[in-house]
C-alpha cells in the first residue's frame, strides 16, 4: 500500500519541495511515491508532530518503564520527554526491551539525539548500551544521519565507553567520540537540552553516585527528576516549587513489612507524597515501583497518595503519555 502513488498536490499540504526529497520518489508520471515502508512510517511521525507543535501541544513525557530492578510485569524505570520533534531519553532500562517500549510508544529510536543516564545500575544502564550499539551500526551502514550525545557523571560514561569497547567491534566503536558522543557532566552543572536549560545535580546516593536533573520548562517552571532514591535535603534548591516532580516509591507504606523500602534505601508512595506537599510541587509522577500489585497499583497508589499529596498525582502504566 505504500507504494501507492500520490499527487504533488497532495503532498505539498505538508512540505516544501526540499522536504519531499528525504521522503518520495517521483515517478516518470510526475506521481511519486514512497521511497520504503519504514520511510513511510517516518513520514507520518514526522507530520504528527509538527500538527502537534501547531496546536500548542508542546512538552510531553513518555514513560517507557515505571518498575523497579526485580520487575517482571513491567519494565524497568525509563522515560522520554519531548518538546515538539526534540527528545531527551533518561535511562534505558535493563535491556534491549527499550528499543521495543520505543517502538511501541509511537518512537522513532533515531529521534533520541540527546540521553541522559542517572546512575550504573543494570536496569538504568543495559539499555543504553543496546542504543550504542544501534547508533553506531547504523552509523556504519550509513543509515543513521547527523550525531547524537549521552550525558552522565563520569562513572557512567566510563562504564559505557568501556562495555562498548568490549562487546562491538572497533569498525563500530570508531563513531565514538566522533559522532556519538559520551559527554561527562558534573555536579551543578548547567547545559542545554530540547532547548531548555538543564541543570544536573549529585542525590548524594550511599548506595552508588547517582546524578537527578532540574529542567526549566520556561516561565520559571521546573520539572525536577529525582532518580530512583528518596528526596535527600541537598536536593531542595531544585525540587521545591517544582511544576513537576518525579519521585521514587517502592511499594505502598502499609505493604512497608512485605517489600522492606527502607533497607534498600527507598520509600513508601506516601513518604513520597508527604514530601512533594512540603516542597510545594504542583505535579507528583511516582515510578520506581514494585509490580506485585500491577493490576491495582494506579488505584492502590492513588489512593494512598491523596492523603497526603493535595496536588496532581500521577501513577502512570509503561507507555503511559502525561502532557506536561
Amino acid at each position: 500500500m505504500w507504494q501507492r502513488a500520490f499527487s504533488h498536490k497532495n503532498i505539498e499540504n505538508f512540505y516544501d519541495q526540499s522536504k519531499k526529497d528525504e521522503y518520495i520518489h517521483q515517478k516518470g508520471d510526475g506521481k511519486c511515491c514512497f521511497l520504503s515502508f519504514s520511510v513511510m512510517i517516518r513520514y507520518i511521525r514526522k507530520n504528527i508532530k509538527e500538527c502537534e507543535s501547531e496546536a500548542g501541544i508542546f512538552m510531553d513525557i513518555t514513560m517507557l518503564g515505571t518498575g523497579n530492578a526485580m520487575v517482571t510485569e513491567c519494565y524497568n524505570t525509563c522515560f522520554v520527554l519531548r518538546d515538539g520533534d526534540k527528545h531527551l531519553l533518561v535511562d534505558g532500562g535493563g535491556g534491549n526491551t527499550l528499543l521495543a517500549q520505543l517502538k511501541h510508544a509511537g518512537f522513532d529510536w533515531m529521534d533520541m539525539r540527546e540521553i541522559f543516564v542517572t546512575h550504573k545500575h543494570v536496569d538504568h544502564i543495559m539499555g543504553i548500551v543496546w542504543m550504542i550499539r544501534m547508533i553506531c551500526q547504523h552509523m556504519k551502514q550509513g543509515q543513521y544521519e547527523g550525531e547524537a550525545t549521552i550525558y552522565g557523571h563520569e562513572e557512567v560514561i566510563c562504564i559505557l565507553k568501556e562495555m562498548a569497547e568490549m562487546l562491538y567491534p572497533k569498525k563500530q566503536t570508531c563513531y565514538i567520540g566522533d559522532r556519538l558522543h559520551l559527554v561527562v557532566v558534573e555536579d551543578g552543572e548547567e547545559r542545554t537540552l530540547m532547548g531548555h536549560k538543564t541543570t544536573f545535580f549529585d542525590i548524594q546516593s550511599t548506595k552508588a553516585k547517582q546524578f537527578g536533573f532540574c529542567m526549566d520548562m520556561g516561565n520559571g517552571e521546573k520539572f525536577t527528576c529525582c532518580g530512583d532514591e528518596p528526596y535527600n535535603e541537598c536536593e531542595k534548591k531544585y525540587a521545591e516549587n517544582s511544576k513537576w516532580l518525579l519521585h521514587e516509591a517502592f511499594c505502598l507504606f502499609d505493604q512497608a513489612d512485605r517489600f522492606h523500602p527502607y533497607e534498600k534505601h527507598h520509600s513508601t508512595a506516601k513518604d513520597a507524597s508527604e514530601l512533594a506537599e512540603q516542597l510545594g510541587v504542583q505535579n507528583l509522577i511516582l515510578y520506581h515501583t514494585e509490580d506485585k500489585n500491577i493490576a491495582r497499583r494506579k488505584e492502590l497508589y492513588t489512593e494512598e497518595g491523596k492523603k497526603y499529596f493535595h496536588g496532581n498525582l500521577f501513577v502512570p502504566e509503561d507507555l503511559e503519555r502525561i502532557q506536561l
